[in-house]
């Protein structure tokens, strides 16, 4: 499951925000964090804002608070607005997907798709946080550890057991 551009920005943009809900982050501070562009990025927290999930404060000082539980909100929530997560549109239609091998292929890339929509309906705006306060400690980024999302929610010495070789 490839995401869109839109729906990166969105997730960036919500974990972002849910990091202190208290302080109204401005769309250029998103923008120039993820290299971004910030004409994309506002349509994206636009919607974000009409969906309940993000409060936009103008002014002085304003930018976008984080409204939603982040022990509720999923990833998938803020995946399936900007996201067709009914099927794999066009499968049926890709060069040799009439084939019995192409029919194959689709059942496993079908099979594979939903893993990656559990996983997304699984993973909370929370467990991410945790996810990367421990990648940020672990020195990720810097060629250390890779901690996967669920040793987010375990013991620091399970996330030692997911380190790249």
């Amino acid at each position: 499951m490839r995401l869109q551009k839109a729906t990166r920005f969105a997730l960036y943009s919500v974990l972002e925000c849910a990091r202190d809900p208290q302080r109204p982050v401005s769309a250029t501070e998103i923008a120039q964090k993820y290299e971004v562009s910030i004409h994309h990025l506002s349509k994206v927290l636009r919607e974000l804002g009409r969906a309940g999930i993000l409060e936009a404060a103008r002014g002085v000082g304003g930018g976008y608070r984080f409204r939603g539980n982040p022990r509720r909100l999923a990833l998938m929530d803020v995946i399936a607005l900007f996201e067709d997560i009914s099927s794999r549109s066009g499968a049926g239609r890709e060069p040799g997907a009439r084939t019995d091998v192409g029919r194959s292929l689709g059942v496993v890339l079908g099979e594979i798709d939903e893993i990656a929509k559990a996983t997304f309906r699984s993973i909370t705006v929370d467990t991410m946080l945790k996810l990367a306060r421990r990648q940020k400690r672990a020195g990720y980024g810097r060629g250390n550890a890779v901690i996967s999302a669920s040793a987010a929610t375990h013991p620091p010495d399970c996330a030692r057991r997911h380190r790249r070789p």
